[in-house]
């Protein structure tokens, strides 16, 4: 290796031929032919020394192909096949019918019988002819316990199962979203709840209108816009008017499109809001992250009037920090509650 490091590169250079620089510009070029992210034509170099023949014409290169297709020999069978048929043919099996049974009729007295029969009487006659796939699941528990059945020894668990009744969707929301948006802008004493819940052509601008409404609303107390298609620029909208609201007990923007950095700053309005009781954000399009959920459980532990946080940690740590913040908050209201006096500001190491 020590005769390598006096050589002079230039040197070696000036002895290189054409064609010799030329391959190593080749060599030195920064190529990927392994990277399936890279169109084809920068994956490797054109080495293509032919003149381009014209404009791409693709019918003709379509005839091409073709005729290269027809004119290349086929490749012969390893066994060449003669078009003999080998095995027996596959013949399906004829179900037998009892002729007996086709022409069995019963008699009209016999027909109206068995029309106005109750149920435990179809399940006796059921148990005696071993009839049991005639008998849905509720009959067959309940000719088990019944008294007017004589015989229970035919009867078998291999029954007919139950036809339940499909259950319908839920109704859709029916709220009026200008009318609802309307009226919390007039401040109407009767609207306490605004419910927006899985209505998904809200438009952005209109959510945004909400919470700057809701900055001077005194009236509602509790707002839910779950499953809207909400994302960052209405939660930081949400975030401003947090920080001045203070009537607003409830806030709900669960299963939505909020990143990060709009959930951190829906959290960190709460230093700036003492009204708020109830905060629901879990089910988020993408996952917080370990340096989120770390971030808000270190702003819950700074808050002392949440009493209800909806999230679910992925990480014990949080976690565990988010859940001790909860349960400071609520003795902090027992204790209110069982002194009848002021709260005062939280304080950790007297806890």
């Amino acid at each position: 290796m020590e005769k390598y490091r006096d050589v002079d590169e230039d040197e070696l250079l000036k002895k290189l031929s054409e064609e010799e620089l030329q391959r190593l510009e080749d060599e030195l070029e920064e190529l990927d032919p392994d990277n399936a992210l890279l169109p084809a034509g920068y994956r490797q170099k054109d080495q293509t020394k032919k003149a381009p023949t014209g404009t791409f014409q693709r019918d003709n290169l379509l005839a091409h192909l073709e005729k290269q297709a027809k004119e290349h020999p086929d490749r012969e069978d390893l066994v060449p096949y003669t078009g003999e048929k080998r095995g027996k043919p596959w013949v399906p099996k004829k179900k037998v019918v009892d002729p007996i049974l086709e022409d069995v009729t019963l008699e009209p007295e016999l027909e109206e019988a068995l029309a106005n029969a109750t149920d435990a009487e179809l399940c006796d006659i059921a148990a005696i002819l071993g009839m049991h796939k005639l008998m849905s699941n509720q009959q067959y528990y309940e000719a088990l316990g019944s008294s007017n059945i004589v015989n229970k020894q035919g009867l078998n668990s291999v029954i007919q199962c139950t036809q339940y009744k499909p259950v319908p969707d839920e109704q859709p929301n029916d709220t009026d979203v200008e009318e609802t948006l309307e009226r919390i802008q007039r401040n109407d004493p009767d609207l306490i709840e605004v419910n927006l819940n899985n209505i998904k052509n809200i438009p952005v601008p209109v959510l945004k209108a909400y919470a700057e409404a809701l900055a001077e609303n005194c009236v509602v107390e509790r707002f839910s816009i779950v499953g809207t298609r909400s994302n960052d620029p209405v939660a930081n909208a949400l975030a401003d008017m947090l920080k001045v609201n203070t009537t607003l007990k409830s806030l709900n923007v669960e299963s939505n499109f909020i990143t990060g950095p709009g959930i951190l700053a829906l959290v960190e309005s709460l230093q700036s809001n003492t009204t708020l009781l109830e905060l629901k954000i879990d089910n988020q399009s993408q996952p917080l992250g370990n340096k989120v959920e770390m971030e808000i459980a270190s702003m819950l532990e700074k808050n002392s009037t949440l009493l209800k946080f909806g999230y679910h940690f992925t990480q014990q740590g949080p976690r565990l920090r988010g859940s001790n913040a909860m349960m400071s908050n609520n003795d902090l209201v027992r204790k209110r509650r069982l002194e009848e006096g002021p709260i005062f500001p939280k304080c950790r190491t007297n806890v």
